[in-house]
């Protein structure tokens, strides 16, 4: 680390104890690597702050004041640095509030979400006037038209795998209860392209499994199976040898869901379409790729009957993961950017 300890506010959808938040989100692991670079982080929760600061518990009633909230809290604290992730509650014209008061302060947005969704992009470029970087998980041209020609300052970040969340191991066991792990939070609406091809996720599983009817699926929000959300969620990934890593696209370059980070942190072999990119930084040996229907379902087929083969690849891909993309390396991409110590199109990884 070359930086000296800053102060940095870190606003997003944390856990506070109002309701029952996901354990693995980005912004705990960010967090994490910032406080491991040797900064001082104070996380605020702009979803939870607002339903705190409403008499119906309401966060749509609570904007307003989370929005004073926040002005308050950074005048109190005067970071160094502060990052958004997807903080929707928090209105453009707050930034300009804050940094009334804090000249010095730079402030960076970052999302996780795709841009080939309108409302997505939209969000993102609501505080674009008041934002130093946006940080965005798809790279390439898709992330290239959001820069505008130069205009705005955009970067890659991939997402993060962090140990201390991260912990399962299912690459060191040879037999595991499932042999395909696949989530899904909606699986019929909008419809997922795979290898050039759109499906109902209810149909494509059902179409797997009746081609492969050896394979012992864990599935969740898909087929009538209940969604499976925070230690539940990381036990069955950790109780799968191969995971379906399938967004809804792959023709964004490295675009995926946060899903990518899990799967290949808890050493489940990730099943990825090529066309993601993903093939740029990781080997054949690392994870199971494939460009069409009948390449996933032969390999498939074969790594759930070759559990040797199936351990020494995802323990490869785990390891590679960790050494690319681990929290601490995603954080200090993050500052370095925001401090104009690295350049935003840099892709250190």
């Amino acid at each position: 680390m070359t930086q000296s300890a800053l102060t940095i506010v870190n606003v997003g959808d944390f856990p506070t104890g109002l309701r029952s938040n996901t354990q693995y989100s980005i912004q705990i692991k960010l967090s994490n690597g910032f406080t491991r670079l040797g900064h001082l982080v104070l996380n605020f929760s702009d979803r939870d702050m607002a339903r705190a600061r409403s008499w119906l518990k309401s966060r749509k009633l609570g904007r307003r004041a989370v929005n004073t909230a926040l002005i308050e809290f950074c005048r109190h604290h005067r970071p160094d640095l502060m990052f958004l992730g997807h903080a929707d509650m928090i209105n453009p014209q707050t930034l300009d509030i804050i940094r009334e008061s804090l000249p010095h302060l730079r402030i960076a947005q970052w999302n996780a979400d795709p841009l080939f969704e309108p409302d997505n992009v939209r969000r993102i470029r609501a505080k674009l006037a008041q934002i130093d970087v946006t940080f965005i998980t798809t790279a390439g041209e898709p992330l290239a038209l959001m820069r505008e020609g130069g205009r705005y300052a955009m970067s890659f970040m991939p997402n993060p795998a962090d140990p201390s969340i991260e912990r399962g191991r299912a690459d060191l066991i040879r037999d595991l209860p499932y042999d395909l792990f696949y989530a899904c939070g909606n699986p019929r609406v909008p419809l997922r392209t795979i290898c050039g091809k759109q499906w109902d996720m209810d149909r494509f599983i059902a179409m797997l499994a009746e081609h492969l009817p050896q394979l012992r699926m864990k599935l969740a929000g898909l087929q009538g199976m209940p969604h499976l959300n925070s230690t539940n969620y990381m036990q069955n990934v950790s109780a799968s040898a191969i995971g379906l890593n399938i967004s809804r696209r792959a023709d964004h370059f490295l675009y995926s869901s946060d899903r990518l980070a899990q799967l290949a942190g808890n050493g489940t072999l990730v099943a990825i379409e090529r066309q993601t990119g993903y093939d740029t930084y990781f080997e054949e040996d690392e994870m199971l790729f494939f460009a069409t229907q009948e390449e996933l379902e032969e390999k498939l087929a074969r790594l759930a009957a070759e559990p040797a083969t199936r351990m020494r690849m995802a323990g490869a891909g785990r390891a590679r993961y960790f050494a690319r993309f681990n929290e601490q390396a995603v954080a200090a991409h993050l500052i370095a950017v925001l401090l104009q110590e690295r350049a935003p199109e840099d892709m250190p990884w």
